[in-house]
């Protein structure tokens, strides 16, 4: 008799405006990953928070027409619940209760707060069950461009000027707020602190529009990030976790560059709307010498905020030769098409290897501490 197959919930959609690029990472994964080798069980997170059962037709959750894919019913309501001897996954209908057996490992595509933040780990670390990515304090210090800068500064990297403008600063006093970003030089970025796929952001040209930018980035998150932009090539690289007591590894980097001239940064319509928007350039030319630095940096990154699984990290790369670290995210977009995969395929590890490795990465951790 055949050992059962390890079943696989994988988790998307979402409470925050990232929910759309969720069911499009989703896509993907459902798409490549080896159903031969995992019982895999689709879920999917309405933006009102409810859980439900999914096709696993992942022509539902790609991008088409323009149109963003969005789960807006709940008519499957399901939930996690842990016995004390197993994490079980249970369907509501009525007054009647499901089980629809264990759950093994789960996979949350979740992009922003809500799903990236440490909120859903927490979730998973009390219900009792694996999962795929970094933990909750992990999660948090990387989702908080603010904190994650207070980190990478204590590590010892190089950190572009910026100042953080929190709501009740802000409400207390927005005159004496924008006055803190006077000795930061144009162009300015202003971002949500605590958002990803750029929503929310704009590049500021001069102290007129700063303000507006501030109450557009509020709109999206409280807590506002302004950044002095740095004038360098934009390089990112793949982090993998190493198995067991091993290091983690670095991908071969890769090169954004925004192209035309509908979009002045990498904004949410050249990421994911606009196909001729951006140039991705996987592996990026680089010195090796250059090569080298980016891919230790990068590991050096992960281990600053403890990450486990995966992430991508981001840098600016001057014409000094100087190494400036941007972000890091610790649930990168991860369609066959997004960077992260891209940028290991070339290294070596394919689309489907890499789910592998990452599930199998996941089952080897331990709840709780560690």
């Amino acid at each position: 008799m055949s050992e059962p197959k390890p079943r696989v919930l994988l988790l998307f959609g979402g409470r925050s405006s990232e929910h759309s690029v969720s069911c499009v990472t989703a896509a993907g994964v459902m798409q490549e990953i080896d159903k031969d080798r995992f019982e895999v069980i689709p879920v999917g997170i309405t933006r009102a928070g409810a859980w439900t059962l999914v096709d696993q037709d992942s022509s539902d959750w790609t991008l088409s027409s323009g149109s963003l894919p969005e789960i807006s019913v709940a008519d499957k309501p399901v939930h996690l619940s842990n016995d004390g001897q197993r994490t079980c996954l249970l369907q509501y209908s009525g007054s009647e209760i499901t089980d629809l057996g264990p759950i093994d490992v789960v996979f949350p595509l979740l992009h922003g707060p809500f799903g990236e933040d440490g909120s859903i780990q927490g979730m998973l670390e009390m219900s009792g069950v694996s999962y795929v990515g970094s933990g909750i304090a992990a999660s948090a210090m990387g989702m908080d461009k603010h904190f994650m800068k207070v980190v990478f500064e204590n590590a010892g990297f190089n950190v572009g000027p910026y100042q953080v403008i929190t709501s009740k600063q802000w409400l207390r006093n927005s005159v004496a707020a924008l006055e803190r970003c006077a000795d930061l030089q144009y162009p300015l970025f202003v971002k949500p602190a605590r958002a990803g796929s750029s929503v929310g952001i704009t590049k500021v040209d001069d102290p007129t529009q700063l303000q507006a930018a501030i109450e557009l980035a509020r709109a999206e998150d409280p807590k506002v990030i302004v950044e002095q932009g740095i004038s360098g090539r934009e390089i990112e690289c793949g982090v993998l976790e190493g198995h067991g007591s091993l290091e983690s590894r670095a991908s071969m980097p890769g090169e954004i560059a925004v192209a035309g001239n509908e979009h002045t940064f990498y904004d949410f319509e050249a990421k994911y709307v606009d196909g001729a928007a951006a140039k991705l350039s996987c592996p990026a030319v680089l010195s090796d010498e250059a090569t080298s630095a980016i891919r230790e940096l990068a590991v050096k990154a992960f281990d600053a905020i403890d990450a486990e699984g995966l992430s991508r990290v981001d840098f600016f790369y001057t014409a000094d030769g100087e190494w400036i670290i941007n972000e890091i995210n610790t649930m990168p977009g991860f369609t066959p098409s997004s960077m992260y995969p891209q940028m290991w395929a070339k290294t070596g590890i394919g689309y489907r290897e890499l789910i592998n490795e990452l599930i199998a990465l996941a089952c080897e951790r331990k709840i709780g501490l560690r």
